[in-house]
């Protein structure tokens, strides 16, 4: 009886945790989330689900941190400092993969302009209208994201183009 229960409870701990620990995904400005801040999402205002978000700060390219193999800009070292004292609060699932790919079984980038945050993670998507497709049933995808990304984590991190998205460099070197 004690092994299944822990068993089990490794097992939700596993589901409960940071859907993170893969390669992070990475475009051409060679930061994690397009350069974006992602301490920064965390201090918006959510809109309403079918709304659209408002912008993440820009990172600055003398601001930075390395996590999960990968560099991440801020706009200020206040920022920095909070990403730094507990970077698993702030950096995007699925590793900046896009949440509505993986509850779909594949590993997509995600956009940095295309986010929610939910249950304090942060979650992108690729496109407006996978927005749509995401938010039609948010905790039925993250359960589906949840049991996908176990079989596809390992997986090299996507090499696509973000579609319809120019990559924000840092405001600043």
């Amino acid at each position: 009886m004690f092994k299944l229960t822990a068993v089990a409870a490794v097992f939700v701990a596993g589901l409960m945790g940071p859907a993170f620990a893969g390669e992070q995904y990475v475009d051409k400005t060679g930061l994690a989330v397009s350069g974006y801040d992602v301490v920064s999402y965390f201090g918006l205002a959510q809109s309403e689900v079918g709304q659209p978000q408002a912008s993440p700060l820009p990172g600055n390219a003398a601001i930075t941190a390395t996590f999960n193999d990968a560099t991440f800009a801020f706009a200020t070292e206040a920022n920095r400092a909070a990403f730094l004292s507990n970077p698993t609060a702030y950096v995007p699932q699925y590793d900046g993969h896009c949440a509505y790919g993986v509850a779909q079984g594949g590993k997509v980038p995600g956009n940095p302009t295309l986010w929610r945050i939910v249950d304090g993670k942060l979650y992108l998507n690729i496109t407006k209208n996978v927005v749509g497709f995401w938010e039609e049933d948010i905790p039925g995808n993250l359960k589906k994201s949840e049991t996908n990304w176990v079989g596809i984590e390992p997986t090299a991190a996507s090499t696509s183009k973000i579609p319809d998205f120019s990559s924000v460099a840092p405001v600043s070197n």
